[in-house]
């Protein structure tokens, strides 16, 4: 997993409230395993004017126009600003597979999913729970500012504007070491690899049935 430590990055706008992980990534996509691919597809029904498949070409697709996505101002962002209840609905790892392929890698919201929340760390995605106050402000500065960049750093736990202002938030301590280390569940299991490998070698003699020796 790619760690998260500091980001500089463009900032797109959804000022929609309980978007769900459907609308994140349709159903149809979950066939696949794969954890990459999926970018061109985020929020896919609201992007295009037709119905997405996987592994189809979206370079020729009929897009709409007035989604954020689509507008040139916000190409190449890589925070992204939301409402309450972000990735609410069924559990799905894809969603923030989605986010992150497309190319995002922080989401500010005044709430989460709590399955979706999680998910995001687990897949090196930084969600940060900001005040509803704080974040209608940042609506406002997104509109107003062409460009609009925010710096989020997570061993500071704080996300400073153009102009200075910074909004400090929460984050639970394991998550924040995973993440600026780069550690998900499979990497943080191999960390004990010495360990295991030596409970293993004494299980075999220990209990040599259980290794299909007689």
């Amino acid at each position: 997993m790619q760690a998260f430590t500091r980001l500089n990055g463009l900032v797109v706008p959804l000022d929609r409230a309980n978007v769900d992980t459907d609308a994140i990534i349709p159903k149809q996509f979950l066939k696949s395993i794969k954890r990459t691919g999926y970018g061109p597809f985020l929020f896919d029904e609201w992007r295009y004017e037709d119905v997405g498949q996987p592994e189809m070409d979206c370079s020729h697709r009929p897009i709409r126009k007035e989604f954020v996505l689509n507008q040139p101002r916000f190409q190449g962002a890589e925070i992204l600003l939301t409402r309450e209840n972000f990735g609410c609905g069924s559990s799905r790892e894809h969603a923030p597979w989605a986010i992150l392929d497309y190319g995002i890698s922080c989401v500010i919201a005044p709430s989460f999913a709590d399955i979706f929340y999680n998910n995001c760390f687990k897949n090196g995605v930084l969600p940060v729970v900001l005040k509803d106050d704080q974040m209608d402000a940042l609506f406002v500065d997104v509109a107003a500012n062409s460009g609009y960049t925010l710096t989020v750093d997570l061993e500071a736990q704080a996300i400073t504007s153009p102009t200075g202002r910074t909004f400090n938030f929460d984050v639970d301590a394991f998550r924040k070491h995973c993440l600026l280390k780069g550690l998900d569940d499979i990497s943080l299991t191999l960390q004990q690899s010495e360990i295991i490998q030596a409970y293993e070698t004494e299980r075999k003699v220990s209990a040599p049935w259980l290794f299909g020796a007689s």
